[in-house]
């Protein structure tokens, strides 16, 4: 019998006090046995004594009668003990047998649990960085903005890319490529503060929630923080790597009041940027 939520019932495994019961149970035969024991040696030293005593052969066979049934009694006490023990052991394996069943679902859910984590992890953040994925961002974006908009705060989406990236991937590779991504995720989850969001969008591209932004110079001198923070040369299995950025802004409210136009704003900010070769825009 299984319960609904698919563990075995309570009902049927041997409680303490069942097993209790049966060892009582058990305790009591074998001390019948025993008393049947003493009895019987009683009778029979009796009866030795009436033999040699000359005692009339009808009270011979009289003590010789009470000793087969005493006989008996004991061999039925023994035979009761036998199956006393023999039901004791089978609830016991049963008990041990009923938690084995319990220990495997528990572990069984375990896994499961372990597995649903993983999956959604999976679902929400890029392989190679580890970093929120886009559709993670594009959720605690729009969070945010409901946010901003009930508490009048502002906030910034900032759009990166890494320059000249294809010559690291042609020239070193693709594992040597997806280093350099790593390292880059480290150093922009380095700098950002408490409640902001690093994302890859994919390839080389990289997305960032700036939460609460004072104004646009606030945010302009995070983004040189972050354009100095790439440029510093990254060490690829002892290969020297110069990895740049530019970076695009959008500042919400000004700019856009929807997470499609600031994504836009910020796109294109950022490509201005690239094309002026300034490292940042907007």
């Amino acid at each position: 019998m299984e319960s609904d939520s698919g563990k075995p019932s309570t009902e049927t495994q041997p409680t303490p006090a069942l097993l209790s019961r049966a060892l009582d149970q058990s305790e009591q035969v074998h001390n019948k046995v025993e008393q049947a024991a003493v009895d019987l040696s009683s009778v029979n030293a009796v009866l030795k004594d009436e033999i040699a005593q000359g005692v009339p052969l009808a009270k011979v066979e009289t003590a010789l009668d009470q000793s087969e049934k005493i006989e008996v009694h004991i061999q039925e006490a023994a035979a009761d003990l036998v199956a006393v023990n023999d039901a004791l052991a089978a609830e016991i394996d049963e008990r041990r047998h009923l938690e084995d069943q319990l220990s495997e679902s528990d572990a069984a859910l375990s896994q499961s649990r372990a597995d649903e984590r993983r999956s959604r992890h999976s679902a929400l953040h890029d392989a190679v960085t580890g970093l929120p994925n886009l559709t993670l961002f594009q959720d605690r974006l729009s969070t945010a903005l409901a946010q901003a908009d009930r508490h009048d705060w502002r906030l910034a989406v900032l759009f990166i890319d890494l320059d000249d990236f294809k010559v690291v991937n042609d020239t070193l590779g693709h594992d040597a490529g997806d280093r350099v991504l790593q390292v880059v995720a480290q150093r922009l989850q380095a700098v950002v503060r408490a409640g902001d969001t690093v994302s890859r969008r994919s390839g080389d591209e990289f997305l960032l929630l700036m939460l609460e932004a004072k104004d646009r110079a606030n945010v302009a001198a995070f983004v040189a923080r972050i354009a100095n923070s790439l440029a510093e040369p990254c060490d690829v299995d002892g290969v020297r790597v110069l990895v740049r950025a530019s970076i695009g802004f959008a500042f919400y409210p000004e700019d856009g009041r929807s997470a499609q136009a600031l994504l836009k704003l910020a796109d294109a900010a950022m490509y201005a940027a690239k094309n002026q070769k300034t490292g940042a825009a907007r």
